[in-house]
């Protein structure tokens, strides 16, 4: 089994991504897991530039297998704000609660289609060789008026596929694993994985 080194030291994202490699033989730890330190620095203009960014320092600090993922909202009525900022929209330190009130309190005065968004993810795999692999998952919903439901993090509460009448978070993560950006951009990985299982093996040992 090959050890893939997620970047983040988010445990929300290593516990939904998880379920969403089964089949695949590999084990997804942290990389805070192995570098507690760990930080990097998301300087770039797009999702895809960010999660190759957290991606490379990975394999840096580790030497191993390392995935990341990079998610944007993009809001029809803000211009496609937050954007690439999501995760800061409310500043450095923002908490999810903080950017969720800031996205309300912007979209206080606006409705109908101009509420309709769409979150994008993007996931790249590198090996310690620095080959990578780019996959992508969008979905397509509406910010609602007030946050509903318990479950999933970020802006999930807020969050309305065009799908159903529930938000992210209202949704069973069993069923939210099956539709959301972020499961349809890993689901691409393992079908990847699943069928190029040589791409995870370094047979000459090289880094």
């Amino acid at each position: 089994m090959t050890r893939l080194v997620l970047a983040t030291a988010n445990p929300d994202k290593v516990r939904e991504i998880e379920p969403l490699l089964t089949g695949v033989d590999v084990e997804l730890v942290a990389v805070t897991e192995t570098v507690p330190e760990w930080t990097v620095d998301e300087t770039g203009e797009t999702l895809e530039e960010n999660a190759e960014l957290k991606a490379r320092a990975a394999v840096a600090a580790t030497g191993e297998f390392a995935v990341a993922d990079d998610t944007g909202l993009f809001v029809d009525g803000l211009d496609g704000a937050p954007g690439v900022h999501s995760s800061r929209f409310a500043g450095e330190t923002a908490t999810y609660r903080d950017n969720v009130e800031l996205l309300l309190d912007r979209l206080r005065h606006v409705a109908g289609e101009q509420r309709q968004a769409e979150f994008r993810t993007a996931v790249i795999i590198i090996r310690p060789d620095g080959i990578k692999r780019v996959f992508e998952g969008v979905l397509r919903g509406r910010i609602t008026d007030s946050p509903r439901g318990k479950g999933g993090f970020g802006y999930d509460p807020v969050f309305e596929p065009c799908e159903g009448n529930q938000t992210l978070a209202e949704l069973p993560l069993s069923l939210k694993n099956k539709m959301s950006h972020r499961a349809r951009a890993f689901m691409a990985l393992a079908r990847f994985l699943k069928v190029n299982p040589d791409w995870l093996e370094m047979s000459d040992g090289s880094v």
